[in-house]
């Protein structure tokens, strides 16, 4: 869904709307700018975020000189017309204090921190780091990795019988960790297995 320049609401802050950028993956917040009408189309024409500096008073792409930009997936309007939500898939940090927010924090706390999880364990891949468990996990290959999704598997079953709810906490976050350490190996991400999710749920 895209948002509807002529439908927004323009005149309520002298050609300027507030444009929240938040991670497809994650769900985080990552940061908040000012669009006018020429930031929004040159965003909406070239899937990168593009905002309007009130103090340079010209418009900028996030990351033109540090190569940190935002891939625009989506842009919403809000309820009013008069603010807008950029869904976005960063490349590299946000923050120019090289954060990947710059509302701080160590990320979301809920679900959506698989998301950052996931990000960790590519970077651990690229890395080549012969000391890393992930890197050794995936140089072992598929059948290894489906044999400890196996184990862990079965050790989630026996924790439900055998043991209270921080022992299944502790085997469900190890079946967690596996079942990433696959994905990343056969190259998908949640947002496959979400829209997996999602059509069963609404078929």
């Amino acid at each position: 869904m895209q948002a509807d320049l002529g439908a927004l609401a323009w005149d309520k802050m002298d050609g300027m709307l507030p444009a929240a950028v938040q991670d497809r993956r994650s769900g985080r917040l990552l940061m908040l700018g000012y669009m006018n009408r020429e930031a929004l189309e040159a965003t909406l024409r070239d899937d990168f975020a593009t905002f309007y500096s009130r103090s340079r008073q010209r418009l900028w792409q996030k990351g033109e000189t540090s190569g940190n930009r935002l891939r625009v997936s989506a842009v919403f309007e809000d309820c009013d017309s008069d603010a807008l939500l950029l869904v976005c898939d960063p490349q590299g940090p946000t923050c120019h204090l090289g954060t990947s927010s710059c509302f701080g924090g160590s990320g979301p706390d809920g679900p959506g921190w698989l998301a950052e999880l996931s990000a960790i364990v590519a970077e651990r891949a690229a890395a080549g780091d012969e000391t890393s468990y992930t890197r050794k996990l995936l140089a072992e290959g598929i059948p290894r990795i489906a044999q400890k999704i196996g184990e862990e598997g079965v050790e989630l079953a026996l924790a439900a019988v055998n043991r209270d709810t921080d022992g299944c906490a502790e085997e469900a976050a190890d079946l967690m960790y596996h079942l990433i350490v696959l994905m990343e190996a056969r190259g998908f991400g949640w947002d496959k297995v979400i829209a997996v999710l999602r059509q069963r749920h609404s078929g």
